[in-house]
């Protein structure tokens, strides 16, 4: 833990009456996980709470608590801003950037960019969520079983369940705290990991049918057309990119995921736990850390895979 910065974030809480949470676009399990526990945690204690994610909550993680009350935009008055589980302030979204510097800034990535008033990055931490696990405590708020299925969530996701090159005893430790809480942990993981809708299987299995393999990398194509013929009603891979990172042939796995507007959404994930993918992704104005990333890169698939799947190769010196 970061001390003094910890106990700066404490004393800024104490002080807050009205607060907002945000976090990334495309939201994942950590960023979800997050925001609800965050915010969840500090309504407990009294405050009014606006939890904000631009994009939207993703219908497989409306089960946790709190999760019906997040929007999409804020509303009304704050005096405390406070990002979760992002990098840099772009991630965040457009309808984010008029609400200028955050006054907090709690994240896991390597790459963020300490765009706060307060920054906590911890890049040593599996997750954010795993950070707010022994954090919230420490600030003096209760890890309610609400709080605490939302955080297990997070650790859960970004863990690919307790699988990702990073995982360490401390993690295990932090997932007894949330479990003894009350949490019913086997029905949490599976609706993170396991349980998909029709259409995200169907938009995977044009996805599975794109694989291809070279030097090192194996990868998937998810084209506009893909999503639309498949009902899949997101921008993001559906979570393709985990089941690309259990194929053992490569060192890195990736997807590419085409975006209305002209843009490619690629994802990294390390299979080797030698291999930095966050420097690439950094490369092409994106984030994250040692063993997954992402960047939204501008312009045509076309163009952009065959510069990335390159760049890639070089970077991390594969083939």
């Amino acid at each position: 833990m970061n001390t003094q910065i910890s106990e700066a974030i404490k004393q800024r809480l104490e002080k807050s009456d009205k607060v907002l949470i945000t976090s990334h676009v495309r939201p994942d399990g950590d960023a979800i996980g997050s925001l609800l526990g965050f915010g969840l945690a500090l309504e407990n204690a009294g405050k009014s709470v606006q939890m904000v994610l631009v994009d939207g909550m993703p219908p497989s993680f409306m089960h946790l608590p709190g999760s019906d009350r997040v929007r999409t935009r804020p509303a009304g008055e704050f005096d405390t801003f406070i990002t979760v589980d992002s990098a840099d302030l772009k991630r965040l979204g457009d309808a984010m950037q008029p609400f200028g510097k955050p006054h907090i800034n709690v994240d896991h990535h390597v790459t963020n960019e300490l765009f706060a008033e307060l920054n906590l990055v911890e890049p040593a931490s599996v997750a954010t969520c795993a950070m707010l696990t022994d954090h919230l405590p420490a600030w003096g708020y209760a890890l309610t079983p609400p709080v605490a299925a939302a955080l297990a969530t997070g650790i859960i996701t970004d863990t690919l369940g307790f699988r990702t090159s990073n995982m360490q005893p401390e993690t295990m430790r932090q997932m007894a705290v949330l479990m003894e809480t009350g949490i019913d942990m086997p029905a949490l993981y599976r609706r993170a990991l396991v349980s998909r809708t029709f259409e995200a299987a169907r938009y995977w299995g044009a996805g599975l049918s794109s694989l291809y393999r070279s030097d090192g990398i194996v990868w998937g194509t998810l084209r506009l057309s893909d999503r639309r013929a498949s009902g899949y009603p997101r921008s993001d891979d559906a979570d393709l990119i985990n089941v690309i990172s259990s194929i053992d042939c490569c060192t890195v796995g990736m997807v590419f995921v085409e975006q209305e507007g002209g843009s490619v959404k690629v994802s990294w994930r390390a299979l080797d736990s030698g291999v930095d993918v966050s420097q690439v992704a950094s490369h092409f104005g994106g984030g994250g850390h040692r063993a997954a990333a992402g960047a939204d890169i501008p312009g045509k698939l076309e163009e952009i895979q065959p510069l990335v799947l390159r760049t890639t190769q070089n970077m991390l010196k594969l083939g």
